[in-house]
């Protein structure tokens, strides 16, 4: 027993009488251990760096997420409630990217930014996905890529500019995650009796998933994962239009989301991708 015991220990590296003369002799103004210890310097700093970019990253997903959760509370009849909703979503939307994403943004100065996307991926989709949101719901629409981008350029106090990566595969993502969002929309939309956007929506998420299914590539994990899933919310919303068009006129308005709701969505559709 006491051996197996021991054998799980980890045992400590034993350093012999040799190896302690060359650590003890060895010249700190040496150019190859200066250059290490630079380089360890440099390593140390590039992971500082991504830390507080994903802190930055955090934050910007959790106050996407509320900004979402707000924009949902819009789906009303008041004009002057929804009215108050968006105008507060512009003021918070505007806020993330004057101060958290342009923090990003400051990280990213002198720096390959495609080292660090990986660190604030996620909140950067979150974003997006609360941007288009917002647009969609005031404009019926959602801006390109190439004027969201322009939201992502600074200057600093010396007037000199400096922007943040915003590779155009994370705008995909992003519109990707913001069709659920819509889908939710269009069962909550039912639920109050608004029908005709039911159709609206249930249209716009359709022309994006046809764009998605022509960007579609083998190993593209996370687009056809993404796709997989927008696949699914229109199946949901297809599935509202159709009770709406077909059951509407013998099952009142106010109960056929509960029908919906009862209804199970075929999720093994292959669209030849996944």
């Amino acid at each position: 027993m006491s051996k197996q015991k021991g054998r799980g220990k980890r045992s400590k590296p034993v350093v012999g009488d040799r190896a302690k003369e060359v650590v003890e002799s060895i010249d700190d103004n040496n150019p190859v251990i200066i250059m290490f210890r630079e380089y360890a310097a440099q390593l140390d700093d590039k992971h500082d760096k991504y830390e507080r970019i994903v802190k930055h990253s955090r934050d910007i997903t959790i106050e996407s997420k509320r900004i979402i959760f707000l924009l949902h509370n819009s789906n009303t009849d008041i004009d002057s409630k929804k009215q108050s909703i968006l105008e507060e979503a512009d003021k918070r939307l505007k806020a993330v990217v004057d101060t958290n994403l342009r923090a990003v943004a400051e990280e990213l100065r002198e720096e390959d930014g495609y080292q660090f996307l990986r660190a604030y991926t996620n909140g950067l989709q979150e974003f997006i996905e609360a941007l288009t949101f917002y647009q969609f719901i005031k404009n019926d629409n959602i801006d390109d890529w190439n004027k969201i981008n322009h939201m992502f350029k600074y200057e600093d106090e010396t007037g000199q500019e400096f922007k943040l990566l915003f590779p155009q595969y994370e705008f995909i993502l992003g519109i990707a995650d913001f069709t659920g969002e819509l889908m939710r929309r269009c069962i909550n939309t039912l639920g109050v009796g608004n029908i005709e956007d039911c159709f609206k929506l249930c249209n716009f998420v359709r022309h994006i998933n046809t764009g998605v299914l022509g960007l579609m590539s083998h190993g593209n994990k996370e687009l056809s994962r993404k796709a997989y899933v927008l696949r699914q919310s229109l199946e949901k919303m297809e599935l509202v239009c159709y009770n709406i068009q077909i059951r509407g006129t013998e099952i009142p308005k106010h109960m056929l989301i509960s029908v919906i709701e009862s209804s199970d969505v075929k999720d093994d559709i292959d669209e030849g991708f996944y």
